[in-house]
């Protein structure tokens, strides 16, 4: 099945929410802590640049082979946004990321996050391999990756690691 970055689900806690232009404002707050860059690179966005990358986001990629499928998290019990998920869908194949503001980190959100996009990816989207890179020394992204039921490969790219899940079937 063709995916469709539109799929909104859920998790136990969270609401993945597909990305709009107008969670630009409350994403940049979510996004504004320069720690959540450590491994990544880059420095926070404001809103208006956020918006930007947004447009660009939702308005899919260039190549219709490949699909760009975006998440904003929504806490049900805070009531608002503490993060984002994506896919980069090709085929069978995705590569996944996620991010959690600091503020909402380590009450399990990411783990609850990454599984619900794996699920949603290797189930729905009929997705087999799903790829995350992580960086060596990013312990919590690596428990996230391990607990999604990705392994990592020993490939490198970039200075990560790759982390593969294979879904035979």
């Amino acid at each position: 099945m063709d995916p469709e970055p539109d799929t909104a689900t859920a998790s136990a806690r969270l609401d993945l929410l597909p990305l709009r232009v107008a969670h630009a404002e409350e994403m940049a707050a979510v996004l504004s802590d320069p720690a959540l860059h450590a491994f990544i690179g880059g420095e926070p966005l404001t809103a208006e640049a956020l918006r930007a990358r947004y447009e660009r986001l939702v308005a899919g990629s260039a190549d219709p082979a490949v699909v760009w499928c975006n998440w904003v998290l929504r806490a049900r019990p805070e009531g608002c946004l503490v993060g984002t998920v994506q896919a980069t869908v090709e085929g069978e194949a995705a590569e996944i990321a996620w991010v959690v503001g600091t503020p909402w980190q380590g009450r399990g959100y990411a783990v609850e996050a990454a599984r619900s996009l794996v699920a949603l990816l290797t189930g729905a989207f009929g997705v087999r391999t799903v790829v995350a890179h992580v960086h060596p020394a990013h312990h919590a992204s690596a428990a996230v990756a391990a607990a999604a039921g990705l392994s990592p490969t020993g490939t490198w790219q970039d200075g990560e690691v790759r982390w593969e899940l294979t879904v035979r079937g």
